[in-house]
């Protein structure tokens, strides 16, 4: 006779209880805390800027230590740094993919004019940053006009974090927004980069046909059924390193890569459910014939996996791996700035943390505002108050704001004014955000 699993039962019960099940449960449970991720993200990038300025030759160091690797005749060699920025972030940007493929499918993205308000926003919290910039610091002799780029991008790794620390004050759609906002943003980024500061070697459109080639055979693969996990990573791999040969940078061909993973199940809600309770002899153990109960277990099993979506498949496990390994190496790798304030060009740090902090919420409130009105995008599901707090905290431009910076400006004074302003707005933002969508989430709970 065999025990009856009602609807009140958790199913982890049915297991046998182990003591490793005692370590690993509590910690499952910690890690599922929105916030601590957030926590911990913030944790690293102050321990970069502590040692990034107690010992900055040690930070340096660390981080762009050499390796090769050598597969016969060919040899690739690199840093610690590129392999964490363009590399294990490629696979942060493969995540942020596969949660807006998930929302256009079924969530907030579905509708095509919801999708094109981020999009919208996005260019105009580029233009606005830019337009305070070169207002700041006009075209002359021996200008720092140059440096325009510098405050058009959004760091979506820090901005997620904050957002992990708002946990629920941020409304779902906000953050699909932002998310879809801030890939929009990166894309911008890298036309700014090719197009403001192009650089001696330029894009190889060869590789970079290559790689896009072999997205379009990964999605035609999807779309007859191909859906062996081991060839499509060989194949991703093989995207990836196309954009890395092709100049253009390596993040991208991850968004690219989650977009294509399919968000639909391949056996329709039900007919799982249907096959269980056709073979429940079997699964109660009363089957005589252990081949055939192997058969079952086996169609089980397969029907159980078909059930869920690949995207689902792909994006709930990596979500702990993204929060608590690759994100918090990549804030401790990246937010080591060390603050000089010997030679500080003021005007040069005052413009580009004023347009980190006024550029990006005024550009990308005007832009949706104005999308809405013309009826190009509808008008979303949270408050305009809500989405100038989104646009506080899209003004954290942290990385691609540096990685500009180095391209824009020669190593000396400038630069390092440009970087303090990138820190300073950043942080700036961070809080400001933090603390104004703290307020309005406090009003909004209040109002209701």
């Amino acid at each position: 006779m065999s025990a009856k699993v009602t609807s009140s039962d958790k199913i982890e019960d049915l297991f046998p209880e182990t003591p490793i099940r005692k370590i690993i449960t509590p910690m499952e449970r910690l890690m599922k805390v929105e916030t601590t991720g957030g926590i911990v993200l913030i944790i690293m990038t102050i321990a970069a800027l502590i040692w990034a300025n107690i010992s900055p030759e040690s930070y340096h160091h660390v981080w762009h230590m050499p390796f090769a690797l050598t597969i016969g005749s060919w040899v690739g060699s690199a840093d610690l740094h590129w392999l964490i920025n363009d590399a294990m972030m490629t696979i942060f940007f493969f995540n942020i993919g596969l949660e807006v493929k998930g929302e256009m499918t079924y969530g907030e993205l579905r509708n095509p004019k919801a999708a094109s308000l981020p999009i919208i926003a996005a260019a105009g919290g580029m233009l606005f940053p830019a337009l305070i910039y070169l207002l700041l610091c006009p075209h002359g002799a021996n200008s720092a006009a140059h440096g325009w780029g510098v405050p058009t991008a959004t760091d979506i790794a820090f901005v997620v974090g904050c957002m992990a620390i708002l946990g629920k004050k941020v409304p779902h759609a906000l953050r699909v927004m932002i998310l879809t906002l801030a890939i929009a943003d990166d894309i911008g980024a890298i036309l700014v980069i090719a197009i403001g500061y192009p650089s001696g070697d330029g894009v190889n459109f060869i590789a970079l046909g290559t790689g896009f080639a072999l997205l379009a055979l990964i999605n035609v693969m999807f779309r007859i059924g191909v859906r062996n996990l081991l060839l499509h990573g060989v194949i991703g791999i093989a995207v990836w390193a196309f954009f890395v040969k092709s100049g253009v940078h390596p993040t991208i061909a991850g968004v690219l890569l989650g977009l294509s993973v399919p968000a639909k199940p391949v056996l329709a809600k039900g007919k799982l459910a249907h096959f269980a309770g056709s073979v429940g002899g079997a699964l109660s153990g009363e089957a005589k014939d252990r081949n055939e109960q192997y058969e079952v277990f086996t169609l089980l099993k397969r029907g159980a996996r078909e059930s869920i979506s690949m995207q689902e498949r792909f994006f709930k496990p990596l979500v702990p791996w993204v929060n608590f390994f690759i994100m918090p190496l990549f804030a401790l790798s990246n937010a080591g700035v060390e603050i000089k304030l010997g030679g500080v060009e003021v005007p040069v740090m005052g413009a580009v943390a004023l347009a980190l902090i006024l550029g990006k919420p005024i550009g990308i409130f005007l832009f949706s505002l104005l999308a809405v009105k013309v009826g190009v995008s509808v008008k979303p599901s949270y408050s305009w108050k809500v989405l100038w707090g989104g646009g506080m905290l899209a003004g954290i431009g942290f990385t691609m704001a540096l990685f500009v910076a180095n391209l824009a400006f020669e190593v000396g004074d400038r630069q390092d004014s440009a970087k303090l302003g990138i820190l300073l707005g950043s942080f700036c933002a961070a809080i400001l955000g933090t603390i104004y969508m703290n307020l309005v989430s406090k009003a909004h709970h209040e109002e209701s």
